[in-house]
C-alpha cells in the first residue's frame, strides 16, 4: 500500500508545527513504525503497546490531526471499531531556503476533473460525485454530458481525457517550475491492489511520462469516500507529480526527460493541452482512476501550479 511522502520547506511553519509536534513522543513514533504494515484498531495498539486505551486515543488523535494517520469507523459484531492507518512514510525537511528573506512566488489552480475537452474511453467506465453516479456504468458517450463537470472521480479502463491549461501567468514573466499534480491509481473491476497499468501523461501533444502504477488500490476505505461509496470500489490513489521546469522534464522526483519549458512550447497559444491516458500498445493496460477533492486520501483534484523565480 503506497502512501504519500512529506517534502517540507522550513518557511512552511503551518504545516511543519504539527508534525514536528507529533512526532516529538517516543510513544507516537512508534505507534507509526507500527502501523508500516497494516491497519489497526485502537485496542489493538493499546495490547501491542502495553498502555490503557485512553492514552493510546490520545495519541492517536495528535498523529491524525498532523495528517500522518487515518481514522475510519467500521461497524464489526461489536459495534463500531476505528480502523487507523498511517497515512504517511516519510518526511524530509529542507533547510536550504533563504526564508524569512526571500519567498517563493507561486500560483496555484485546481483545474475540475470533468472539464476535460477531448476524451476517448472504454467501458469499463464512469463517473462520480460526493451524492452519486453521474452518469450510468460503461457508456463511453456519456463523458461529454454537461453533469461530467461535478465530476469528484472518473475511471475508465482504455482511452485518454485531454485538458486545456490556462497559461496567461506564464507570459511576461520567469518561471521555475510548472506543475501538474493528482490522486490517480489503476482500474480494475470492484478493486485488485496488483492491478498493474502504465498510465502515460502528455503535454501539447508531446510523450512526457509513462507511470507503472501498481494497483487499483482497496482494502480500507479511502479517508474522503463518501458513505454512499460501496467498500468493494476502489477506494484510494498515490499523488504523482509532474514538473515541468527550464532544464527537464521530472515525474515525482526522477528526471524522466529533457522536454522544458521552452520546447514543449506552453506560452506559445493561449493554453496549452494534458492528456492523461493508457496507450493502446501499453504493456499493462489496467485502466486508471482519477480522483477529486472529495474522494480518495487527499484533499485535491488535478491540481496546476506554477512557481516563479
Amino acid at each position: 500500500m503506497a502512501k504519500r511522502d512529506y517534502d517540507l520547506r522550513i518557511e512552511e511553519e503551518e504545516r511543519l508545527e504539527p508534525i514536528v509536534q507529533a512526532l516529538s513522543a517516543a510513544v507516537r513514533r512508534r505507534i507509526m513504525c507500527i502501523l508500516r504494515g497494516a491497519c489497526y484498531s485502537i485496542a489493538e495498539l493499546a495490547k501491542l503497546l502495553k498502555l490503557p486505551i485512553s492514552t493510546v486515543a490520545f495519541h492517536i488523535n495528535i498523529l491524525r490531526k498532523a495528517g500522518l494517520i487515518s481514522v475510519t469507523v467500521k461497524k464489526n459484531s461489536r459495534g463500531n471499531a476505528k480502523l487507523i492507518a498511517r497515512q504517511v512514510d516519510r518526511i524530509s525537511i529542507d533547510f536550504s531556503t533563504d526564508y524569512p528573506y526571500k519567498k517563493r512566488e507561486q500560483f496555484m489552480q485546481e483545474i475540475p476533473l470533468g472539464s476535460f475537452v477531448d476524451a476517448h474511453v472504454e467501458a469499463g467506465c464512469g463517473m462520480a460525485n460526493e451524492r452519486g453516479m453521474i452518469v450510468a456504468y460503461d457508456l463511453p458517450g456519456a463523458f461529454f454530458s454537461p453533469e461530467r463537470y461535478d465530476a469528484q472521480i472518473v475511471w475508465f479502463t482504455k482511452g485518454y481525457l485531454e485538458y486545456r491549461i490556462p497559461n496567461y501567468m506564464l507570459k511576461d514573466r520567469k518561471c521555475k517550475a510548472v506543475v501538474l499534480s493528482m490522486e490517480l491509481c489503476s482500474e480494475a473491476p470492484n478493486y485488485r491492489n496488483d492491478w498493474e497499468s502504465d498510465i502515460t501523461f502528455w503535454v501539447n501533444g508531446v510523450e512526457l511520462a509513462t507511470y507503472l502504477s501498481p494497483g487499483d488500490f482497496g482494502g480500507r476505505r479511502g479517508r474522503l469516500n463518501p458513505a454512499w461509496w460501496s467498500d468493494y470500489s476502489t477506494q484510494y490513489g498515490i499523488i504523482k507529480t509532474l514538473r515541468i521546469t527550464p532544464e527537464c522534464t521530472y515525474l515525482d522526483e526522477t528526471v524522466v526527460g529533457y522536454q522544458t519549458i521552452d520546447k514543449l512550447k506552453l506560452i506559445e497559444n493561449e493554453y496549452f493541452t494534458f492528456r492523461i491516458g493508457v496507450k493502446e500498445n501499453a504493456r499493462h493496460q489496467g485502466g486508471l482512476n482519477l480522483f477529486g477533492e472529495k474522494f480518495g486520501d487527499f484533499a485535491q483534484g488535478l491540481v496546476y501550479q506554477v512557481d516563479y523565480e
